[in-house]
Order: C-alpha cells, then structure tokens, then sequence
C-alpha cells in the first residue's frame, strides 16, 4: 500500500523532516515511534529512521523517541538525537516540570501535548516560545477505551503532521499488535480515530511572551578527573524530590480517612512511600499514629495500596474524574 505521491511539508538542510517524543517509561513512546516509522517507510514509501534514548528500562524513567523522515533518493547518514524537531509530541503534560521538554521548538514548529488544557492554557503551562500547539486528552481517550495515550497521540500525530497517511499508520498499528495481542487492535484503532478527530490547535506567533530554547546537552558534571576520591557519592538522588505524576496511566488512588483503620498495609506495599502519618489517638484514646493523606507528587498510579486495603478506605479511581480539592488535600472524608 505504497502511497504514489511522496512530498513533506518542510525539511531542514540535511533533507528530513524531523520528529521528537517526550514520555515517561511505560506510555509507549518507544512503540509508537516505531510504528511510526515503519509506517512511513515501509507503507508510504519514505527513507527514515527511528530510535529512542531513556536511562534504566523502568516505568517512569524519562524516554525520548525519534523519528526521521526523508525522499527516497536520499540516503539516511545521520544518527544523532532529534535537537530542532518539526513535530514535537509530549506524552505527559507534567513532564514539563521536571525536564526541558520544548528545547528546540521554533516558531514553524508543531506541538502536540497530552491535556485536558485548552491551546492558550497550554502555552503558558509549557512557556512555549512560538508555534502550532495542538491540545489532545489522550489519557481520557486510553482510559475510556483501555487502551494506552500512545495510539491516541499516533492519531495526533496523524492529523497534525499533514502528511502521514492514516490507514498505513493503522495498518501498522495492527500489524505490531496483531502477533500478540490480536483483542487489542480494534480498541487500539479506535482510539487511534479519536485522537485523530479531537485534537484543538491554535498558532502562536513569536511575541516575546516566552523565550526561545535552544537545545542542550548538560553533561556529567561528575568524570574522571574531578570524582571525589572513595567513590563518595556528594549528591544522592532522592524519590521524595521528584514529581512521579507523570507516571500516572489514568488512575490514582483515593484515601478515605472514616473507613481506614491506619493498619499500615499501604504504606508496607507502596514503592514510593505516598503516604504521610501524624501522631494522633486511637478509639480508646491512646496514643498512636494516624495515616493522614496521600502525596499525590509522589503517587505513580501503581494502585498495589488499593489491591491491599482490606476496609475500602482506597479506591481506585479515573484521575481526570476526581475533584482537584481531593488531589490537593490528599484525602476525602
């Protein structure tokens, strides 16, 4: 299904059209630079290449994805990361708060960012510099269709590049899921659809708002010749810094404090230490510690407090569905 006419809207001096993917370890960016990939090269007819760059294999580690495209009498020589991409895709808006997600983006550039904001809030969330920013709630999609935001964001991606034909990109889609997971493809291509039709965009000139970021590379500040001598390590990482919320697949879990007995199961079970106790007195008016709220900051989704609570006092529920007083407080009542 090689489509005949092969033209990209924009390339840069060396021929490609160039694609970036900001995401977080487990929302599939990986997969879905791949499909897009093949899908470009293998259905339409494209020269291209993809590959991802992330840290250790695990659920919220941050993963970049990319994407090149070029005509086909062009030879693909260049391996290096994607630093001034023509599409940017954001697979988590909270990744914005912990890494430089819009460095390279120009004033003829696209964004697409997973939100539930609307075109003109989602510039001033990301301080975006200039630029088409498409608004897509992917999260909602994958979770109404139980799917993942990946394929939603394919269908954003889809629709924004100008370009990329839907039915190749479907027609992959289900090739990748049709070996394994062949129950998958028809809820996958619909979400694939949605994200396709409910993107928003609007276009933002250069007006001096927000200032263009340049791409960079910080480096290791810590090499050969300044490591402190014993292999002392001056600056340990920390969970309790990092915002985990990005992590999050759609749904969170939620304390209510008249059911919960503060019997600490949750706590035990919880990888990322969300829960905050207080002293406090028990019914017969000793002493005792109280389980108080849920750091949602440091709340990944995993849902294992819910799947151990034996009284109710957790429940799983949509995060886009929870009053935002009940994120902030960290409990209900």
């Amino acid at each position: 299904m090689i489509t005949n006419e092969l033209k990209l809207p924009v390339v840069n001096e060396s021929g490609f059209y160039e694609i970036r993917m900001e995401s977080i370890g487990g929302l599939g960016a990986n997969l879905a630079g791949k499909v897009l990939a093949e899908a470009g090269v293998l259905n339409m007819g494209f020269n291209g290449s993809n590959f991802s760059s992330y840290g250790s294999e695990k659920k919220g580690s941050h993963v970049r994805a990319f994407v090149r495209f070029c005509a086909p009498d062009i030879e693909v020589r260049v391996n290096s990361p994607v630093t001034e991409p023509h599409l940017l895709a954001i697979f988590h808006e909270n990744l914005a708060k912990s890494a430089p997600v819009t460095q390279g983006v120009k004033a003829d550039s696209i964004v697409i960012l997973n939100t539930s904001k609307n075109p003109d809030e989602a510039r001033d969330f990301l301080k975006l510099y200039a630029g088409t920013l498409y608004c897509i709630n992917a999260m909602k999609i994958a979770v109404e269709e139980k799917t993942r935001v990946n394929t939603a964001l394919l269908g954003a991606i889809c629709r924004a590049s100008g370009f990329l034909d839907p039915a190749a990109l479907k027609d992959m889609i289900a090739k990748n899921l049709g070996k394994k997971y062949a129950s998958l493809i028809e809820p996958n291509l619909k979400t694939f659809d949605r994200g396709y039709h409910e993107i928003v965009s609007k276009h933002f000139k250069p007006d001096g708002k927000y200032p263009y970021i340049p791409f960079t590379r910080n480096g290791q500040k810590i090499g050969y010749f300044n490591q402190p001598l014993g292999g002392v390590i001056p600056n340990a990482g920390s969970s309790i810094n990092k915002d985990l919320s990005a992590s999050r697949e759609g749904w969170i879990p939620v304390l209510d404090r008249n059911k919960c007995t503060s019997c600490g199961e949750c706590d035990i079970t919880c990888p990322d230490y969300c829960f905050v106790w207080e002293d406090g007195v028990d019914k017969k008016g000793k002493p005792t510690r109280i389980l108080e709220k849920i750091v949602y900051k440091s709340c990944k989704g995993c849902l294992r407090c819910v799947e151990i609570c034996k009284f109710d006092a957790l429940t799983s529920h949509k995060e886009f569905e929870v009053d935002k007083t009940i994120i902030e407080k960290g409990y209900t009542e």
